[in-house]
């Protein structure tokens, strides 16, 4: 097994970079996430860029609440909601869905590989949001590793399917006991739940503090 050593989080850059090259075999994607650091490509020409940044964005869930527009959004919700069924059609949209201010995604095709690759090890997770005609409109994906899990990406195609799927992920973990979805950042949605930022070094100690190596299929691989 190869040795893997990451520069401590404290050294990034002002824009959170802690280094740049490597892979996205799986043992560098777990050593990345254990370290408080995660994956983000700037470009096809710097794909291996690994990020931890200051603050970090979480949702403590303990903090989770809905918004009342989401409350009423629920009474006549079109939406039933799946975990793990397919997996590679949520990543594939989230690659695909344009972003304000994004020219291009982050998800390269390696990087969509490699967390596929995740997923079969169990080290991953999607939940799918589908609507009355059982077409697949909404979803999110992240890294379930112990106790740790973190939300990478979220797509949309009916309105409401992305904050469906986070809420439906939320009440999740919450009822397993899970402490927080790491959200890396803090976006509109995900602030809608009770998302806020921590500094970087209490993010750290939270994470020291999780255990890594419980059962992995207790949360989302029955």
């Amino acid at each position: 097994m190869r040795e893997i050593n990451f520069p401590p989080v404290d050294s990034a850059d002002p824009d959170g970079i802690v280094a740049v090259g490597g892979d996205f075999k799986v043992d560098m994607l777990m050593s990345a996430y254990s370290q408080g650091i995660f994956p983000w490509p700037i470009s096809k020409k710097y794909p291996h860029v690994w990020f931890s940044p200051d603050p970090r964005g979480i949702i403590e869930l303990s903090d989770f609440h809905l918004p009342r527009s989401f409350k009423k959004f629920l009474k006549t919700c079109p939406f039933t909601v799946t975990f793990n069924t397919d997996f590679e059609s949520v990543i594939h949209n989230c690659s695909k869905i344009k972003r304000k201010g994004q020219r291009t995604t982050w998800i390269l095709e390696e990087l969509e590989a490699a967390y596929i690759d995740l997923f079969h090890h169990k080290l991953a997770y999607s939940v799918e949001v589908w609507n009355e005609k059982k077409e697949l409109v909404g979803g999110l994906y992240g890294v379930s590793m112990g106790q740790f899990v973190s939300g990478e990406s979220m797509f949309m195609k009916e309105d409401g399917a992305s904050k469906f799927a986070l809420y439906s992920l939320c009440l999740l973990l919450k009822s397993k006991g899970i402490p927080f979805l790491d959200t890396q950042m803090i976006t509109s949605v995900v602030e809608l739940f009770g998302g806020k930022y921590i500094p970087r070094e209490y993010f750290i100690e939270k994470i020291k503090n999780l255990n890594w190596y419980q059962e992995r299929q207790e949360i989302f691989h029955p």
